[in-house]
């Protein structure tokens, strides 16, 4: 084969596991930034703590949130849902970025299969 045809059918190979890996971190990322609490799931995201955070900031120590299958969950400590939330949402983002600084680095086929 063509020494020209053969590196492009390896970069080929490298940019496709490369967005593999990066397709695989990133569910990982979205199935542990989730918080169940009184039988409701609430995915984690920037606009649920900044929601939450508005409540607490007015004072509200309990309230209904609505869930992501859309049902009507009482959280009855709101501050210690937000402290649970944020919790979540900074651990996961954190190994998120760990995960994705090791992708970055690996610049071989068999170095991304291996993370």
């Amino acid at each position: 084969m063509d020494e020209r045809l053969e590196k492009a059918l390896e970069f080929s190979n490298y940019m496709t596991t490369l967005n593999n890996q990066k397709r695989i971190i990133r569910e990982q990322f979205l199935e542990d930034c989730v918080h169940y609490i009184n039988g409701g799931k609430f995915a984690v995201n920037r606009e649920l703590i900044t929601f939450c955070q508005t409540l607490v900031n007015n004072q509200q120590p309990t309230a209904v949130l609505i869930d992501d299958n859309e049902t009507p969950i009482e959280v009855t400590d709101l501050k210690k849902f937000l402290d649970d939330i944020l919790d979540i949402y900074f651990t996961t983002t954190n190994q998120y970025l760990d995960k994705y600084n090791e992708i970055k680095t690996n610049r071989t086929i068999e170095g991304l299969i291996n993370i």
